[in-house]
């Protein structure tokens, strides 16, 4: 299965200029930093202890920040490298006054490409993020005798029961995770399944909360005409949610005078469009970055940058999570909570299940299927005091487990140089 698996990647390979091509007129690859991808770097080790964290693209980046700092407070590591696949990620890394800690784009899963990664950074510790499987990567980690953690692993039904059609392949890739430290229970039980020996329950780590990005804040003359308004927020919104939430804007601004409904795409490559949609329902729209400030008749402020959704979060009285209404599986809401914000989502939400159950049961998050039901809630919500949420106590315990796991297993390796 290992070579059909290397058959494929090798074809992907083969067809990478075509594709890289399309992504690059997409505005989705950084052209300077293309060869990252295919490690072209010389196979000369790196020396001293390197911790390495991979995430795929922002929400897993983000939960790892926190993580991050206090590592770097470690004087036993040298470097942490931080490796990602998008080039939204890569952006956001920039936003950080890190001392000691390096970003990569993640390379093509190649055996080749895979082994002269490593045989360059050698990692003492491997640490992928959430559902990053990839497994020439894996292979090459175990062969290499590098401990690999999973941590806030999530294997979803939909993905588990893909697994399971190639069920010995998989059983073999997940053999090689040395610990896993799962998000949910669900997560637990399919990790037991596909093989993985041992699995720490320690919690999400996306409930840690993360102030690294406070001091990115809005300028003066936003947040002004911010607290004149009622803030409702559509936050990683999906093609077609704008629509929702732009028609749902137009009903409640006839029952709530002051509401200012912020935007915040998914993908900022999609903002023409998504002003095309606005303006065709002569919503009055703001672009962020764009001279002067909201007016009082301001309709819609669409966000066109990646990495500042905390600084409009504190302003939020309420949000509505993207990803939610179209099959996309959900967006994280406890960011949102974070700062005190009430959530509304669709109807999918498989990404963030056990969340999503929580903050509905504390009434927290409140789900709608369609318009309506989207304008009744959120109507509702808007015109009340929010109480205070405090989940902060719980993130807090959970950084501390997370540190020491990877403490122990960081410390264990050192002793064997």
């Amino acid at each position: 299965m290992f070579f059909l698996y290397q058959l494929f990647i090798t074809t992907i390979i083969i067809l990478s200029p075509l594709i890289i091509v399309v992504r690059l007129l997409k505005s989705k690859e950084d052209p300077k930093r293309l060869t990252e991808k295919f490690f072209f770097k010389k196979d000369v080790g790196l020396k001293g202890n390197t911790i390495w964290f991979h995430a795929a693209s922002i929400g897993e980046f983000l939960s790892i920040i926190p993580l991050i700092f206090e590592l770097e407070k470690n004087k036993k590591i040298k470097r942490i490298l931080i490796t990602t696949s998008t080039l939204s990620s890569s952006k956001i890394f920039k936003n950080f006054k890190f001392k000691k800690t390096q970003h990569q784009f993640f390379p093509i899963d190649s055996f080749l490409f895979s082994r002269k990664f490593l045989n360059y950074w050698k990692p003492k510790v491997a640490i992928f993020v959430d559902s990053e499987i990839w497994p020439n990567m894996f292979r090459e980690i175990y062969n290499q005798s590098i401990p690999l953690l999973l941590i806030n692993a999530r294997i979803t039904k939909k993905s588990f029961n893909r697994w399971k059609i190639v069920n010995q392949f998989a059983l073999k890739i997940f053999s090689y995770i040395s610990i896993a430290f799962p998000q949910t229970t669900e997560t637990h039980n399919y990790l037991e399944k596909l093989n993985v020996k041992k699995i720490y329950n320690i919690g999400n780590l996306k409930l840690i909360k993360n102030t690294k990005l406070q001091n990115i804040d809005l300028n003066r003359k936003i947040i002004k005409a911010f607290k004149k308004r009622t803030i409702f927020i559509a936050s990683s919104t999906h093609q077609t949610e704008e629509l929702l939430i732009a028609k749902s804007h137009l009903l409640l601004k006839n029952k709530i005078k002051n509401i200012l409904t912020v935007i915040i795409p998914r993908h900022t490559h999609r903002i023409n469009n998504i002003k095309e949609e606005l303006n065709s329902l002569n919503l009055n729209v703001f672009t962020h970055g764009s001279k002067g400030k909201p007016s009082n008749n301001t309709d819609i402020y669409l966000v066109n940058t990646y990495g500042q959704t905390k600084s409009f979060l504190k302003y939020a009285k309420l949000v509505f999570m993207g990803g939610s209404i179209v099959n996309h599986g959900g967006q994280n809401p406890i960011e949102a909570a974070h700062y005190n914000a009430r959530v509304i989502h669709g109807p999918n939400i498989d990404n963030f299940r056990e969340i999503y159950q929580l903050f509905n049961k504390r009434r927290i998050s409140f789900k709608i299927k369609n318009l309506r039901e989207l304008t009744s809630i959120a109507e509702n919500l808007l015109k009340k005091k929010n109480k205070k949420i405090n989940i902060d106590q719980l993130g807090t315990l959970i950084l501390k487990k997370s540190l020491s796991e990877i403490g122990k297993v960081f410390n264990n390796e050192v002793k064997k140089t």
